[in-house]
């Protein structure tokens, strides 16, 4: 991805005022290189256009599974292209990624349907090694729901997050549907105010401590989800017995997802030390 090409998605996203770069399993079937759904392809989950990830295995023996979600506050005009970059840097590093559409507000997502197709997305995991959920602000929420998701008694499957690297993210809907974040993306994704006890369900900072390790991974300077979302979220997790640390970096917000950036070096890092390459 050439310079002129970041500066240009950088560009349209914060003219938009929203954040870039998530029953269970539907009926559906895998398409693209590999019918099977055990190498490289795009796999379908269910039958809407936006049930959808497409998987890439790297060359020789891989490291885990790297689970590339985005963001967008959730809705449908921001959608998977942002993950693929990243997902493309990672697989040459040696991980299996699978880069994950679902629906969003706009198109059929909100409460439950995003969940529930991440849920599914997920369940179409394979192989050894460790399963990182990696998501930029709502994905970043996304990414740290997912690797509680089991607990809640909601959604059941068999594939367990073991770690989560939140860029960015939205990991207290409380407080960011007090503060308006997104104009109103919160309220927009769950139709109701933190009151109801469908937020005990997918609010990250309700459900800490994880039982699984997070990296939140945050500029100061981030003029689209302030700081203090990870900053708070990890300070309740460690004070809870989480394992949970804050990772600052330069950049603003769309650096994490620039993979010529020093915000995504130190993603690249922190991956090496869950599974060094």
């Amino acid at each position: 991805m050439d310079a002129s090409s970041r500066i240009g998605r950088r560009t349209l996203l914060a003219v938009g005022g929203a954040l870039p770069l998530a029953a269970c399993v539907g009926g559906g079937g895998t398409s693209g290189s590999d019918p099977t759904g055990s190498g490289s392809g795009r796999l379908s989950y269910g039958d809407d256009p936006s049930q959808w990830a497409q998987r890439q295995v790297p060359e020789g023996p891989s490291r885990g599974t790297v689970v590339v979600i985005h963001g967008g506050f959730w809705r449908a005009r921001y959608g998977a292209d942002l993950g693929e970059p990243l997902a493309q840097d990672l697989t040459a590093r040696g991980w299996t990624t699978l880069n994950v559409e679902y629906r969003r507000v706009g198109n059929g997502g909100g409460f439950p349907q995003t969940f529930d197709d991440v849920h599914a997305a997920l369940e179409l995991v394979q192989g050894p090694g460790p399963v990182v959920t990696l998501g930029h602000s709502a994905g970043g929420h996304l990414a740290a729901w997912a690797a509680g998701r089991l607990r809640t008694g909601e959604w059941t499957g068999q594939v367990e997050v073991t770690h989560v690297i939140s860029q960015a993210g939205v990991l207290d809907l409380t407080a960011a549907y007090r503060a308006g974040l997104g104009s109103g993306a919160v309220h927009d994704l769950l139709g109701v105010g933190p009151e109801d006890p469908r937020y005990d369900l997918v609010d990250p900072r309700r459900q800490v401590p994880l039982e699984v390790p997070l990296w939140a991974v945050h500029a100061p300077d981030d003029g689209q989800v302030p700081i203090s979302q990870s900053v708070d979220y990890v300070a309740a997790a460690t004070a809870a017995g989480g394992d949970a640390e804050l990772a600052e970096v330069t950049g603003g917000h769309f650096d994490l997802i620039d993979v010529d950036s020093a915000a995504w070096t130190r993603i690249v890092q922190i991956l090496d030390g869950i599974s060094p390459a």
